[in-house]
């Protein structure tokens, strides 16, 4: 704003002001002024001190080292020249340090930490700073990529482990507060609302569930905790949605029955263990329940059958209609994906559909979903 237009804005609000004044003098004494609220108000809190008390000993910053393998192209590694004069001349590799940063929050007071895959997947060297300032080494007891989670583990005792509370239970309007540490500059709280839940169809990771908020998330964040009123853990800050690279409003984080559940399997075998049906589904749009013949869009059409695969084995075919998995009535492609691997293995499951104008039934047996599977 220039400073013409500011003080134009001035001059305007004092005289408005000299104006409103000389109206309130002509006003019974009744209109004069309005109460004073002595007390704050009991039905909502004004400040999360408490919450933000209890959640901070638990959450950690991470410092990650990766050694990186560079080799300069010159003239000296073109084929030509080492066709004449051989690979003494030709570059050698050489190798830099590269360091990245984010979050974490311990699950429990034996030392496992839960946090992104991404923050450390590449990691050679993993530093855990905790909130009474020690620093100790990690290593990942386990990792899930397909939801971007990993637990590390640190060789401490006692630690303060995070009050878990149930992400299934919040709501849009519902206040949240972010954890983390921001560009490295130290542990901070920033606070949002929870802006939509169910986010999905993001292409981030295979299998979708986003928390949706406008509580600040920027780099350093990932992994961090994000927190209801009450100071329990509901999410892990996963992701923002920037044209800029940085905050623009709109964040996203991994409910916590999700992580807690992921967690739990990696904990306990080592990996995480889904379904697999061996489909590829689409979802029905008007446009293509018109080229279908179709006269509703429920359900997901199947594109196509891996050979051999349990629905390929249940009779399943390519351009099948599937309107229900079980108890679940999937309605997208992603739906059946999580609906499926929701499920153990050697699982028997009934699957209904639409074969064209006819329904069907199939029973087909669940087997363990390979790396990157439908």
């Amino acid at each position: 704003m220039s400073r013409q237009t500011l003080t134009r804005f001035t001059a305007t609000s004092v005289a408005a002001g000299l104006i409103a004044a000389a109206l309130l003098t002509l006003l019974p004494s009744t209109h004069r002024t309005a109460p004073i609220l002595t007390t704050l108000p009991a039905n909502g809190p004004v400040s999360y001190a408490d919450a933000v008390a209890r959640t901070v000993p638990a959450v950690v910053n991470i410092y990650t080292s990766t050694t990186v393998v560079e080799r300069s192209r010159t003239l000296f590694d073109a084929p030509l020249f080492q066709h004449f004069f051989g690979e003494r001349f030709q570059s050698r590799p050489r190798t830099r340090q590269e360091s990245s940063l984010g979050s974490g929050v311990v699950l429990n007071a034996d030392g496992h930490i839960l946090t992104n895959n991404h923050v450390v997947e590449t990691a050679d060297e993993i530093r855990v700073v905790l909130a009474d300032g020690r620093t100790l080494q990690a290593r990942i007891a386990g990792s899930d990529p397909e939801t971007d989670l990993a637990v590390l583990k640190i060789d401490a005792d006692d630690l303060p482990a995070i009050l878990v509370g149930n992400s299934d239970n919040l709501r849009v309007g519902d206040v949240v507060l972010a954890i983390g540490n921001p560009f490295g500059v130290g542990q901070t709280v920033t606070m949002g609302i929870v802006s939509a839940t169910g986010r999905s169809e993001l292409g981030i990771n295979t299998f979708e569930n986003f928390i949706q908020t406008d509580a600040a998330i920027n780099p350093g964040n990932s992994g961090g905790a994000l927190i209801n009123a009450r100071g329990e853990l509901v999410g892990i800050n996963t992701a923002i949605f920037s044209k800029s690279g940085g905050y623009q409003g709109i964040g996203f984080a991994i409910p916590v029955t999700l992580a807690k559940g992921i967690m739990e399997q990696i904990l306990r075998q080592g990996r995480v263990v889904r379904g697999w049906i061996g489909i590829s589904g689409q979802d029905i749009t008007p446009e293509l329940a018109d080229s279908f013949g179709l006269t509703t869009t429920e359900g997901v059409l199947v594109a196509g059958i891996l050979e051999g695969g349990p629905a390929d084995r249940a009779g399943i075919e390519p351009g099948d209609v599937i309107t229900r998995i079980g108890n679940h009535a999937p309605q997208s492609a992603r739906e059946i994906l999580s609906i499926v691997a929701a499920l153990e293995p050697d699982t028997e499951v009934t699957i209904e559909g639409w074969r064209g104008k006819r329904r069907f039934e199939a029973s087909a047996r669940i087997t363990e979903r390979p790396p990157m599977q439908q």
